[in-house]
C-alpha cells in the first residue's frame, strides 16, 4: 500500500492564455484604473450633472447621518496627525477634539447631497445648522 503512486490534479489560479496567431494582430489591455471611463467632447450620452444652481432644495440641517460620517471622518485624520483647526485646552481623544471642531464650524469637509434626478447640491459644514445633541446626552449645559 506504501508503495503505490497516486497522481494529484494541480488547479492553477487561471487558466493559461491561449497563444495568438501570427497573422492577427494582439490588442494590448489597458489597465490604468486612473483613467476616467468617459472622455469629454465626443459626445457621450453618460456625463456627470451639475451641481443645482439657485435656491438649494435639500434642508439646512446636518443629519444624524452626516454628523456621525464628519465625526468619524474628522476624527480619523487627527488621529493621524492631521492639523487640529481649534484651540486645544487638554483634550487628547480625537473625537472629542473632532466635536470641538464641529461646535466652532471649524470642519473643512464638504458635504455631497445627491438629489434623485442625479443632481447633486454642495453643503459646507459652516453653513448647516447642527443639533447639540452631545450637550443634551451629557446633561444640557
Amino acid at each position: 500500500m506504501a508503495d503505490e503512486h497516486y497522481e494529484i490534479d494541480t488547479y492553477e489560479d487561471e487558466p493559461p492564455e491561449p497563444e495568438p496567431d501570427e497573422d492577427v494582430e494582439v490588442e494590448e489591455e489597458n489597465n490604468n484604473e486612473d483613467a476616467p471611463d468617459l472622455i469629454e467632447g465626443e459626445g457621450d450620452e453618460k456625463q456627470e450633472e451639475e451641481p443645482v444652481e439657485g435656491p438649494r432644495r435639500t434642508s439646512k440641517y446636518m443629519t444624524k447621518y452626516e454628523r456621525a460620517r464628519i465625526l468619524g471622518t474628522r476624527a480619523l485624520q487627527i488621529s493621524m496627525n492631521a492639523p487640529v483647526m481649534v484651540e486645544l485646552e487638554g483634550e487628547t481623544d480625537p473625537l472629542e477634539i473632532a466635536m470641538k471642531e464641529l461646535r466652532e464650524r471649524k470642519i473643512p469637509f464638504t458635504i455631497r447631497r445627491s438629489l434623485p434626478d442625479g443632481s447633486y447640491e454642495d453643503w459646507g459644514v459652516d453653513e448647516l445648522i447642527v443639533e447639540d445633541s452631545w450637550r443634551r446626552q451629557v446633561g444640557g449645559d
